[in-house]
């Protein structure tokens, strides 16, 4: 696009926590969308190897780490220089979602996050038990900090990125377009039940987010280093946690490593064993049938919820939702070579930028199935051609990320006294039509396939061939 919209001026202090991939992507899509005082602009990140991109801007870098010992006095200062509102962008690992959205609260400034992040050593506390570590357990702390806060409380986004986040706004469109196709009338869905009405009334069972990254470095993967085309240290803190689903009404088996939450909104289960180390059948428009990994993500629990319907205390309809994720092949490769060493991470990791990447697409979507049309995936294949094009330093699957970002922080602005909310919650038709732009092709695509089809049928296989779609046939034993 010749000229991009300036979507609003930042009055106060932006500070963005987390310089790596993502806050590299997102620094030049703040700088093209918004109106705001460089001089007020700073980053934190504990390493500096990037810098270079801020010193040519005249951005304040601070060479830090955010803790829980120092994260109010470092923050708190930036965030109330010069008067106006801030805005803090935290786009960093190892750093408590919750207590800095309360900060940003206390001084009245905007906050956003891409995922809902602890303090550091959450995730591989062995003392904790797998129940405790799970982002079940993270969405619950901040939905209490939700349910604590008082009415027109300051605007935080909670989990905002690609997946969580953008996928949010697609299964809403998604059930718009199957209504649309399957001649099922409806009103727009103004709430939380309508939404839900309307996927029970279509016959929606579940949602996979199902993805398949086809980005093929130029050079091959070396033996002990991970290579991701996202942050690894993200990628392994997730899918070192139980891998966890949202549990729909449909589902008549559990596996018996699977277990049930006995508190909070209890949408979801887990299981007793690694997300990066779970693998389920799914779908996808270009690499049609696929295996990907059950790595716990806060919208398979989100969205479970979300749309969750009750007759009084008795659930009486919620979708399945979980993620079905495909990375790169070096990845792939990367989490054999890691699980292989019983968990070992590599001495060095590695995330292929926007030069060292040959050619390919981040394919993400959601895949809506059990409906009178068996299965529909809706989303975006953004390639990494088109992304070197729209926008600078970064590859396909951190721009589905950043832009995100920026379609949450224009929500933000436009709705600054919204309290926490997350992505299931906002204006799905707004955040796309900020986001689009930077997402390649969107495309709806229905598919015939189902995990009953074309099982080989050599070995012996406890399936339920009456419900194609019940997670028994979907989770590969």
């Amino acid at each position: 696009m010749s000229e991009w919209r300036n979507h609003g001026r930042i009055t106060g202090p932006i500070v963005m926590i987390g310089f790596g991939s993502i806050g590299k992507g997102t620094l030049p899509l703040i700088e093209r969308h918004f109106t705001y005082d460089k001089n007020r602009f700073v980053v934190i990140d504990p390493e500096d190897k990037d810098r270079k991109l801020l010193d040519e801007r005249g951005i304040k870098f601070v060479h830090q780490a955010v803790t829980k010992q120092n994260y109010k006095t470092l923050l708190k200062p930036l965030l109330t220089a010069g008067g106006g509102q801030g805005f803090c962008v935290n786009l960093s690992v190892d750093t408590s979602s919750v207590d800095i959205m309360e900060l940003c609260n206390e001084v009245g400034a905007l906050y956003i996050d891409t995922v809902n992040e602890p303090w550091t050593g959450f995730y591989f506390d062995s003392k904790l038990g797998p129940e405790a570590r799970s982002n079940y357990a993270l969405r619950e702390t901040t939905l209490k900090a939700k349910a604590k806060r008082k009415a027109g409380s300051t605007t935080a986004v909670s989990c905002c990125g690609a997946n969580p986040g953008m996928v949010s706004w697609f299964v809403k469109q998604a059930l718009i377009n199957i209504a649309a196709d399957t001649k099922v009338s409806v009103k727009e869905p103004k709430s939380r039940e309508d939404w839900g009405k309307l996927a029970k009334k279509l016959g929606v069972k579940g949602v996979h987010i199902a993805e398949r990254d086809t980005q093929r470095a130029k050079k091959p993967k070396a033996q002990e280093v991970f290579v991701n085309t996202w942050s690894v240290e993200g990628f392994l803190s997730e899918g070192m946690q139980p891998a966890e689903l949202g549990w729909g009404t449909h589902e008549k088996w559990m596996p018996k490593n699977g277990f049930k939450h006995k508190a909070g909104c209890k949408a979801a289960i887990y299981l007793t064993q690694p997300g990066a180390n779970t693998r389920v059948r799914s779908w996808t428009p270009t690499a049609k049938a696929q295996y990907g990994f059950l790595v716990t993500h806060n919208e398979s629990i989100s969205i479970s919820d979300y749309f969750t319907l009750r007759n009084g205390q008795k659930v009486s309809y919620r979708p399945t939702c979980h993620y079905a994720y495909h990375p790169c092949n070096d990845a792939v490769l990367s989490l054999h070579e890691f699980f292989g060493q019983a968990g070992k991470r590599q001495p060095q990791i590695h995330i292929l930028d926007e030069h060292e990447i040959a050619d390919g697409i981040d394919e993400l979507g959601v895949l809506l199935y059990g409906h009178k049309k068996n299965a529909y995936w809706y989303g975006s294949q953004l390639s990494v051609e088109e992304t070197r094009k729209i926008a600078p330093y970064q590859n396909a699957t951190g721009l589905q990320v950043t832009s995100a970002v920026l379609a949450g922080m224009v929500w933000a602005l436009e709705n600054p006294k919204a309290g926490i909310v997350e992505a299931d919650e906002m204006d799905y038709r707004r955040c796309l039509e900020v986001q689009t732009p930077y997402l390649g092709p969107v495309i709806g695509a229905y598919t015939d396939w189902t995990p009953l089809t074309d099982r080989p049928g050599l070995f012996a296989e406890k399936i339920d061939k009456r419900d194609p779609w019940q997670f028994r046939n979907v989770l590969v034993r």
